[in-house]
């Protein structure tokens, strides 16, 4: 991701408010600094995105994010996007049309899974457009989306200490889709206790992951983490 030869960074510039054009290849370096001659409230910075620190950029203010991703890192970009929730109001990405119905999916459907909750944990995503190959050029060889995900999500607004548990326990909730939780959870809590608390939640007790919301997780991670550990094989699946 970055602003390439600038044409969203100058759309954007023209409307007067900061704006800050982060790019990663210095053979486009040049072309941005011209649109910066034209427009002094942009200001291009040399850097990659990955690692890029967004609340030193927003300088105390909160932020919008533009942006085309790379179809292979975006996953790890959005990651690093929610480590800056707090910071960003809004992002409106364009990414591949795979990964905006990933994205947007709600339980049940079968795009759903571990990035669906990652990203409504922290966002409201928001499918906005279909784009065709045809839009770009040269064309990649799939379909794209711009996708709007507005901050926060169901995290609220406040920083949670246990975020990185929190998701790598949805990581092993998905981690074999086929599977039902009380499966896939069995290193984690007896079978008989992960029952027991989708009972509690009043859901099947065979229920499997991508059957359940973004707060019935939340709800299940801190039920399951506050049971004493009695982990052990348990074979129904």
């Amino acid at each position: 991701m970055g602003a390439g030869h600038g044409e969203m960074t100058e759309h954007l510039a023209r409307s007067g408010a900061p704006v800050i054009a982060v790019e990663l290849d210095k053979s486009l370096l040049s072309g941005l600094r011209r649109v910066g001659e034209r427009y002094p409230n942009l200001t291009v910075v040399h850097a990659d995105i990955l690692e890029t620190d967004l609340a030193a950029l927003a300088a105390g203010r909160r932020i919008r994010v533009y942006g085309n991703l790379p179809y292979y890192i975006t996953s790890p970009i959005l990651h690093h996007f929610f480590q800056y929730a707090q910071q960003i109001d809004e992002a409106h990405l364009v990414v591949q049309l795979e990964v905006a119905a990933r994205l947007t999916a709600h339980p049940g459907r079968k795009q759903y899974g571990y990035l669906s909750v990652a990203t409504q944990f922290y966002s409201r995503p928001q499918f906005v457009l279909r784009l065709p190959p045809n839009a770009f050029r040269p064309p990649p060889e799939v379909a794209s989306a711009l996708v709007t995900i507005r901050f926060p999500g169901e995290a609220g607004t406040q920083p949670h200490s246990d975020t990185v548990k929190f998701l790598d326990f949805v990581k092993t909730c998905f981690a074999q889709k086929r599977k039902t939780l009380t499966n896939n959870l069995r290193q984690l809590a007896s079978g008989e206790q992960v029952r027991a608390i989708l009972d509690q939640l009043n859901l099947r007790k065979d229920a499997r992951a991508e059957q359940l919301s973004v707060r019935e997780f939340m709800v299940l991670f801190q039920l399951i983490s506050s049971e004493p550990s009695v982990a052990g094989p348990d074979s129904r699946s």
